[in-house]
């Protein structure tokens, strides 16, 4: 699973690549220690913190969800983060499974 559930919210497990082409979420991928984690892309560079800040609105927009409920974790010099979105566990979830494979 590339999402826990906490007790205000939820933890992504995300793999960023920045400098890309677009932003955009690309769906599932599994790593090579069989964890799982959502694959995403963003333009911006990995400078002075602009691609966690571009992965952060990329991700609220996608869960529909205020910018500010969403923040890198852990992993901010990392192409794997943990990124935390706030709110209900529960609500989070269900629109994580019914967005199923992202474009």
């Amino acid at each position: 699973m590339y999402f826990r559930k906490e007790c205000d919210g939820i933890t992504l497990f995300v793999r960023l690549t920045p400098k890309s082409a677009r932003d955009a979420i690309e769906g599932v991928e599994a790593a090579d220690d069989g964890r799982a984690y959502l694959k995403a892309r963003v333009r911006a560079v990995p400078e002075d913190g602009k691609a966690n800040a571009a992965l952060e609105k990329l991700l609220a927009k996608w869960l529909g969800v205020a910018p500010r409920d969403v923040t890198i974790a852990s992993g901010a010099t990392s192409r794997l983060k943990q990124v935390r979105i706030s709110g209900d566990p529960e609500a989070l979830a269900l629109q994580l499974i019914a967005a199923g494979s992202p474009e």
